[in-house]
């Protein structure tokens, strides 16, 4: 492997950290009441691009390939829309027109990074876990701004792939992989699109609402089939280990 590599990985990972900084601390000056909450705020995006950084970083070899960038392009977006989040919940609303730009941006990306993968011969499995963490932090991160104006509830549709993943401590079954399904892949994607429906201006409140609880039904009814499946191949035999749930592609 070059020794490029890790350097550029290093220069890719600061890059999108110091567009974060300025990025998410202007925004969350937009709706922080404070010094204190515009700290929290910025703080919440960072643990978000933190998540991302570490996964390059730590990875062996260190390299950030093409559609790594368009990751961390995502996961930029993401942290500048949990800035935008949490200065909402700490003070006033947040800026929906302009969550919503940047949770769409995130979104529509999604559909980038596995085409430039594949075209660049770049496809890996650390690749496909951490576009699937970023799938994840959007989805959580979406709900969490939902949920001030809709309720607590919409909550379960940002934190079902985490309780997945905490499961899967506990019962490893739940830790292998599945075959690749298109209804799995659609239900993943439902959500996202669902919450930024939801958080856009002028959407009625029972539209948004509607949607939002057909996602989350949809998506019980998708981890709860996978769960089953899951316990069904731990059952026959061994499978290799992946990233679990309706994330998966």
């Amino acid at each position: 492997m070059p020794h490029r590599f890790p350097r550029r990985a290093a220069a890719d990972v600061t890059a999108a950290v110091a567009a974060y900084l300025g990025a998410g601390s202007w925004l969350a000056c937009l709706g922080s009441p404070g010094v204190t909450a515009g700290v929290l705020a910025v703080g919440a995006g960072a643990a978000v691009l933190v998540r991302t950084a570490g996964s390059i970083l730590l990875r062996e070899p260190r390299v950030c390939t093409p559609a790594d960038r368009v990751t961390l392009v995502r996961a930029v977006l993401v942290a500048c829309c949990a800035a935008l989040t949490v200065a909402g919940i700490l003070g006033r609303q947040p800026p929906a027109a302009v969550l919503v730009f940047l949770g769409a941006a995130a979104f529509a990306l999604d559909a980038l990074d596995g085409p430039v993968a594949r075209r660049t011969g770049t496809a890996s499995a650390a690749g496909a876990r951490l576009d699937t963490e970023t799938d994840a932090a959007l989805t959580l991160v979406l709900s969490c701004a939902a949920a001030v104006s809709t309720g607590a509830w919409v909550l379960l549709i940002g934190l079902m792939y985490y309780a997945f993943a905490v499961a899967g401590r506990f019962r490893p079954g739940l830790q292998k992989t599945l075959p690749p399904s298109p209804l799995r892949k659609a239900i993943g994607a439902l959500q996202p699109f669902a919450l930024l429906l939801a958080l856009t201006p002028g959407v009625p409140s029972a539209a948004g609402t509607t949607a939002l609880l057909v996602a989350l039904a949809l998506l019980l009814f998708s981890f709860g089939r996978d769960t089953a499946a899951l316990e069904r191949l731990h059952r026959s035999g061994p499978v290799a280990a992946a990233t679990p749930g309706t994330f998966n592609s």
